[in-house]
């Protein structure tokens, strides 16, 4: 009988409840409002930045294509997440099919890998272009470029099939609802019925790793970078180096501290909506910081989005 049961609630289900932060919201219009203020943001900084980035030769540089691909990320973030989390409170329908949660699962942990090594490759570059000016064309040349992107991409996506195909083969006997609103692997295998406990231990060194190693290569290069500063002895090369690095170092944090809270910390310290608020923060909130984190202090990227709208301008003006 108990097996009979098992069975039905294992092969009848073919999707995933999702309880998300909206439908717990005490104000869920104003929240989605917000929300999708904020998607908005996030969608047109992200695409400006890489327009701009596009179109300006100047910016045909190592920092700014990895920039442009940060930016990618963080478009592809938004996409994934926020328009099925508005949709579903609009509609009032919460399910999820289970190929389109593991489709969606694999992307989101595909996405947060490669930008974990992005981060690291952006710190590296930095590195030789301070430490190493002249030889910085060489270093970092296009092919070089193209190598590290490729492997940041890479690396994500064997994260992401890897956590992703284990966690989706569990039997998902228990609840239908994810405690989420998305697809996230903690969320889920709470409803396994089998035993996780091995799971999550490899899953914690597979994070631990995935952090650590990018970890390594940003204290390894900014500390480099910060000696090299140091014996220049220039008030003008510290402030430079400052502002060149300040930027990476706040996008750093914000991403690393929401990963180590979610994948690091034991059980106790978690709880659903601890959990939902701090993806909230690096899936919505960051990508939309982003842009604005790598302009304002920029000039490069101000002058030429003043440039462009000078452009647009002129050409309207014309145009009449």
């Amino acid at each position: 009988m108990k097996q009979t049961i098992w069975l039905e609630n294992h092969t009848l289900g073919t999707d995933f409840i999702l309880i998300g932060l909206l439908s717990q919201s005490k104000y869920p219009t104003v929240s989605s409002s917000v929300i999708f203020i904020v998607f908005i943001v996030a969608v047109t900084g992200n695409a400006t930045l890489i327009l701009l980035i596009y179109c300006e030769p100047h910016l045909h540089t190592p920092m700014y294509f990895f920039i442009s691909q940060l930016s990618l990320m963080d478009m592809m973030y938004s996409f994934i997440i926020v328009p099925k989390m508005l949709l579903d409170q609009v509609t009032g329908i919460h399910n999820i099919l289970i190929p389109s949660c593991g489709m969606q699962m694999f992307l989101y942990l595909t996405l947060v890998g490669a930008e974990f090594f992005l981060l690291a490759a952006m710190s590296y570059d930095r590195f030789v272009a301070i430490c190493h000016p002249l030889r910085y064309p060489i270093l970092m040349n296009h092919r070089v470029c193209k190598f590290l992107i490729i492997g940041c991409w890479f690396l994500g996506s064997i994260d992401g099939f890897m956590i992703t195909s284990i966690t989706m083969t569990f039997p998902f006997c228990k609840s239908r609802e994810i405690q989420h609103f998305f697809c996230e692997t903690p969320a889920l295998t709470k409803l396994s019925c089998s035993d996780t406990s091995f799971y999550k231990i490899a899953m914690y060194l597979c994070c631990f790793l995935m952090i650590l190693i990018p970890v390594i290569v940003i204290l390894g290069s900014y500390s480099l970078i910060l000696l090299t500063v140091y014996r220049m002895n220039s008030v003008t090369g510290y402030k430079k180096a400052f502002s060149t690095c300040s930027s990476h170092m706040i996008v750093v944090i914000l991403l690393y501290g929401a990963a180590a809270y979610n994948y690091m910390l034991p059980p106790s310290y978690h709880t659903a909506k601890k959990d939902m608020m701090v993806s909230v923060f690096y899936t919505i909130i960051t990508p939309a910081l982003n842009p604005f984190i790598y302009s304002f202090r920029n000039k490069d990227i101000t002058g030429s989005l003043r440039k462009l709208l000078a452009v647009k301008r002129v050409t309207g003006t014309y145009g009449e």
